[in-house]
Formats: structure tokens, sequence, C-alpha cells
């Protein structure tokens, strides 16, 4: 952390309160952000470019693009009251040993992450601060219902989702969280600082962009949102993953008349609670009588499932929209998915390691339960039995294959490839390494 970030900040031991930005990059409706100003000590927000994280991604990530540019756009309304947001770029511990040496700090204000990597950080963190008798607050914010608020009557966590949902709503019906009203921002920190550029921070601009979301089309998405032609989804996914707009705002703004979108997002946080109670999914089979599955791992075959390449039209116009995109239809997700863990028998993790680097709305929990789902590995997984047959999918989803030659346009020509494996055999090849594997 260089000492030109935080001179205009520190000329004084006067005691602040430190907010941490993390997935929830607005000023409005932030939970953490709320209770921080609400007391009488000065709050100074912070970001960090973890190198933890950082460091693993391409230089060119456009998910950090989209974090730059937000934060940017953060500082900016920050500045016109008078304050600023302090970005530093490192690991975490030892960003906050430097600034532990640095402020007086009275607490430190964050919102809850269900992530285990997030967990073990913010336990680490926390700790760190009680060395020096300062409090770590952390709040409810990135969902409805957390960690045990959605239980069965014994108390034990809900592995099938309709019942989960319907506890859900149950609930949200007794207790309807509403946004927050606006903060009032004349208790932040004065204060200047340096931004950080993206080459600050070792990255360059991605020729990808996060698209803004759009909530005015929503009468049409039941009946509209499985054809990936229509282009009727919200683009709303990379904006709750990385909290541009809070959940609580988002249900605010949806009429209750829409109940397929509001299921959507129902199965965000049940996933994001299976994650929580049953942190093995990271790396592991949901269902354990799943691991004895012998996965062929072709590399070859996953190359061309990659580049979209397959000679089935439906899955190689998803993964050339993701290539180029970041984006990919969430009906499309599935039938990519499935071909890839059930017409090749390719390991699903070796999909949600792709899809984690691609995806603008990666989250790892929706990531790994989707995943887990289409290989049938996972909590309420379709049967390892249904497979999905991408040339019905394709007639009945896309019958003039708009949706195909807009991503693929040698489709009609001689250079579109043969499939890659015949249907009816890769079948039969599945269910009969799937029965194998479970008897074994």
């Amino acid at each position: 952390m260089s000492n030109e970030h935080t001179s205009a900040l520190s000329q004084d031991q006067t005691p602040i309160a430190i907010f941490w930005f993390r997935r929830d990059l607005r000023i409005e409706d932030n939970t953490a952000l709320a209770e921080a100003l609400a007391n009488d000590i000065p709050v100074l927000p912070i970001f960090i470019y973890d190198r933890l994280i950082l460091n693993e991604l391409p230089k060119d990530d456009p998910r950090v693009n989209f974090i730059h540019q937000t934060i940017l756009k953060i500082k900016k309304t920050l500045k016109s009251h008078g304050s600023d947001i302090l970005c530093l770029d490192g690991e975490p511990a030892t960003i906050w040993k430097e600034l532990i040496s640095k402020f007086n700090i009275a607490g430190v204000y964050t919102n809850r992450d269900y992530e285990p990597y997030a967990i073990g950080r913010d336990k680490e963190i926390a700790q760190l601060l009680a060395k020096k008798d300062i409090p770590f607050f952390s709040f409810k914010d990135q969902v409805i219902f957390e960690k045990r608020e959605i239980v069965k009557g014994d108390q034990d966590s809900y592995t099938v989702f309709t019942p989960y949902k319907n506890k859900w709503l149950a609930k949200f019906g007794e207790k309807n969280p509403l946004p927050l009203k606006d903060p009032k921002l004349n208790n932040l920190h004065k204060g200047d600082c340096p931004p950080l550029s993206l080459e600050d921070i070792g990255f360059k601009k991605s020729d990808i962009q996060v698209q803004n979301f759009d909530l005015t089309q929503l009468h049409l998405y039941a009946d509209q949102r499985d054809f990936p032609y229509k282009d009727s989804t919200s683009h709303l996914s990379p904006h709750l993953r990385f909290g541009t707009i809070s959940i609580r705002q988002v249900i605010a703004r949806i009429d209750k008349k829409y109940e397929v979108f509001l299921s959507e997002l129902i199965w965000r946080e049940f996933f994001m609670q299976i994650l929580f109670h049953f942190p093995h999914v990271v790396t592991q089979n949901f269902r354990s009588k799943y691991d004895g599955i012998k996965w062929r791992n072709n590399k070859e075959e996953f190359r061309l499932w990659c580049e979209g390449k397959t000679g089935y039209p439906m899955v190689d116009a998803g993964m050339r929209q993701l290539n180029k995109t970041g984006f990919m239809h969430n009906r499309v997700r599935m039938i990519t998915a499935g071909f890839l863990c059930k017409h090749l028998l390719i390991d699903w993790r070796w999909g949600e390691s792709y899809f984690a680097e691609k995806l603008l709305d990666y989250e790892l929990s929706s990531n790994n339960g989707n995943w887990q789902w289409a290989a049938g590995t996972g909590c309420d997984a379709a049967p390892y039995f249904r497979i999905f047959n991408p040339q019905s999918q394709q007639k009945k989803f896309d019958k003039d294959y708009k949706y195909v030659r807009k991503w693929i346009p040698e489709f009609d020509s001689f250079e579109y490839p043969d499939p890659i494996v015949d249907h009816k055999f890769a079948r039969e090849r599945a269910l009969k390494a799937y029965k194998i594997g479970i008897e074994s």
C-alpha cells in the first residue's frame, strides 16, 4: 500500500470508521454503509483489489474492467460530498495491517459474503482487528434470506428447491424487506485519494463490456425467456453479482405477478445457502453416489466444445456467444452444460471452470449449482437419465436458426463441421457410464 494513497487521509489520529466495499458496489441501499454512517464517527470507504483473486485472472478480464469503472463512478459521487474512496492493491491481510498502523480505526463495517474464500478471509481480518480491539461488523445485504433463515421444521437446511421456494415466499410475505432510505453522506471522512488506473493494478481495457440491466420488459419474460434469439432476459445477473443494484431494489421494482422472474432470484439464494451449508460442493459432487463415474475427459473434444465447433448448432452458438460477449442465454447454458457432461462424458468441473473464466455474471454458488444440476450430481438435480437432445432443443427454441446464424456465420456452408458424436450413441454411452458409476 503506497503512502501516496493515504497521505491526504492520515494527517491526524481522529477516530474513523472504515466501510469496506466488496460485492456491494453502490451507495444506495447498502446495509453496512448505512449502518456505518448512522454513527457520529467519520466513515472512510475503501476498496481492495485483492491480489489473491486478481493474480488468477487474464489481464483484460472484463469483470475487473467493470469493477474499476464502477469504483470510478462511486469515487465521483463521494467527491461531490467532499470525501473519496481509498483504493488499495494487495493481499487483504497485509493491507489491513497497514491500515491499522496508519489510522485510528473505531470499527470496520462490511456486508457478508458466503463463499468459502470470503468466509475465511473475513475470519482472518476479524481476528487481526480483534488484536487491536477494533470491532468488525458484518451485515446481511446481498440476499433477502441468509444462512439458517430458511430451514425445515427440524432445522435442517433444504436441499430441494420447491419446498425451499415455498418457505422463502411465505417468510417474504410476512416480512418484506424494503430498500433503505438514501443515506446521509454528511458523515463521510473528508479528503482526497489518487485514483488507481487499470494499469496500476496490472490490467488493461477489455473488448467485452457489461450491459446495463433492463427491468422494463419483464412482462415478456415468462413467455419469451426460453427463446435465445429474442434476448428477452434482463441482463441483471452481473449487477447483482457485483452489487451495483441491491436485491431489495430489484424486488421492489418488479410486479408481484412476475412469478417466473422472482423464482429465478430465489434459485440464486437457494444455491447460495447450498454452498454455505455444503462447502464441499466446490470441488466434489453434492451426491457422493456419483463419485464413481468414469469421465472420458477427452482434451480435444473439450477444446472443440470450448470453441463452439461440436457440430451441434445450439451448443456451438452458445459457446461462441460466451466467448465473444461473456454472456450466454440461460436455456443455452443448460444445453451446453448437459452436452459436455452427458454427450462427451467430460467432468462437470472442467465446464464449470471454463464458465468461471468467461461469464461476466460468474458467481460460485450459481455456477456450481447449475453445473451439478446439468451433470445430475447435485442437489435437486435433473435425473442422470434425463439427457437433453440438442437437436430437439434447437427445433423447439430456435426453429428458424436465428440465434444460430447470429453466432455461427459459416453455419450454412461446408465449413461448419459434422456432429462430433451421434446423439443416440452418446446417450446410451452416458446412461451406461452413470449406471456403472452409481453401482461401483
